[in-house]
């Protein structure tokens, strides 16, 4: 089943390639959306694809890029909308 999963993603997550590395990840998972950083210091994620696709993306976002340091990662879940047809960087 296709899912939604919106991400926010804190701690040291700008200015260390999260965007990039992000959509190398999702592009290889077959996930659609985008990343973005945000005003806060923060970058968001949105995604669809499979339930237990998107489960694996949320382990890979806390250790997947190196020189980052995630703090915290806060999760929303919702139906997907299938609007997306790539993985972008915003």
């Amino acid at each position: 089943m296709e899912k939604r999963l919106t991400l926010s993603i804190l701690g040291k997550v700008q200015g260390v390639g999260y965007r990039y590395w992000t959509q190398k990840e999702a592009e290889k998972r077959g996930l659609f959306g985008y990343v973005k950083n945000l005003e806060n210091g923060s970058v968001v994620i949105v995604a669809e694809g499979k339930e237990e696709d998107l489960r694996n993306f949320i382990d890979w976002c806390y250790n997947g890029v190196r020189s980052a340091m995630v703090e915290k990662i806060d999760q929303d879940w919702s139906e997907a909308t299938s609007r997306f047809y790539d993985f972008k960087i915003n």
